[in-house]
């Protein structure tokens, strides 16, 4: 399985940084709403594998594990319900058990020694991180020239505003950001805000989808 499979029409993953299992349902609810059904869950917290499996147990969004760094991480996500895994770095060990357990992987690169790895490993999309910190969308076209055939995640930095230059370049797959789910956001339950940041963030790939949504809501 690979994360284009995994991701489908979603181009944008909000990026989540949870640590109040409380509030798992109701940030679903929210992505839901604004139409970006998507959630890659950090390791970032304590409470990281009992959010997935909440937003996993709704059945309406794909939830995936970022800042996942051991085999051990991978397992738990498995175990949780997520459905992709996303990686800071490159790790043999930790791409192998996501293909062990058929779960879509995303490891982290940014040097063309990291992509031939990943590419070694069988993969043909990647997460580019940290994003703005190395080079942004430049680096990433002279990458996508030595490489045309792989794809791009890149996460790191990424804002509403650069967001649409990276995704209307054809090497890039999706882009992973937090804007839309901001921890002051999630802390303060500001559930309408996130979910019409989510609609926005939708309509920077997808304007008619954003512009339904935004007419149902009012």
């Amino acid at each position: 399985m690979t994360a284009t499979d995994v991701l489908g029409p979603h181009r944008i993953v909000p990026v989540v940084v949870l640590d109040d299992l409380a509030r798992a349902d109701d940030l679903g609810a929210a992505l839901v709403a604004g139409g970006l059904p998507v959630a890659e869950v950090t390791f970032r917290t304590p409470a990281a594998g009992a959010v997935m499996g909440a937003l996993a147990a709704r059945g309406d969004l794909v939830v995936g594990a970022g800042t996942v760094i051991t085999t051990e991480q991978v397992d738990l996500a498995h175990r949780a319900g997520a459905t992709f895994v996303v990686s800071p770095g490159l790790s043999a060990a930790v791409v192998r058990r996501c293909q062990e357990l058929d779960l879509a992987v995303l490891p982290g690169v940014c040097t063309a020694s990291e992509i031939i790895a990943a590419l070694d490993l069988g993969l043909d999309t990647v997460k580019f991180f940290p994003a703005e910190a190395y080079g942004g969308l430049a680096t990433i076209k002279a990458l996508a020239a030595a490489f045309p055939q792989v794809r791009f995640v890149p996460t790191g930095g990424i804002t509403a505003d650069s967001a649409p230059s990276y995704l209307a370049h054809r090497a890039i797959a999706a882009v992973g950001g937090s804007w839309m789910v901001a921890p002051d956001l999630l802390a303060a339950g500001r559930w309408d805000e996130v979910a019409a940041r989510c609609a926005g963030a939708v309509g920077l790939y997808a304007p008619s989808a954003s512009a339904e949504l935004q007419g149902a809501s009012s």
